[in-house]
């Protein structure tokens, strides 16, 4: 999960320094620590973390959104009217249980933040 927030950062640096192996170790070390005092420093940071994930995971990060429910949206959307009645009905219950996974990811984590 840091290696993209790792990569952008080099993209930042000259070529002579993010080219270095001693640029590449220092740089995910930082990213690291900085992790970890976050968790030690903000309280609930797993709770926190869990609500964004199940937050954003349908609209930034879209693994549900991008594998479940989009697909079969643009199959509906591509196919028009000549979809069967059956494809259309398993289309819109496959990407309604994409929405309720999303949904009930979220409640619980909001759940969790409370308690």
């Amino acid at each position: 999960m840091m290696n993209p927030l790792a990569r952008s950062v080099e993209e930042l640096l000259p070529d002579s320094i993010s080219s270095t192996y001693w640029c590449f170790i220092a740089l995910r070390t930082v990213l690291v620590i900085s992790t970890v005092g976050a968790a030690f420093l903000i309280p609930f940071f797993g709770l926190v973390m869990a609500l964004i994930g199940s937050l954003l995971s349908v609209l930034v990060n879209c693994y549900i959104f991008q594998a479940v429910v989009m697909p079969a949206l643009c199959f509906l959307k591509i196919v028009g009217k000549k979809a069967t009645s059956t494809q259309v009905t398993l289309s819109v219950i496959i990407a309604a249980c994409g929405i309720i996974s999303a949904l009930i990811g979220t409640y619980s984590s909001i759940k969790n933040c409370a308690e």
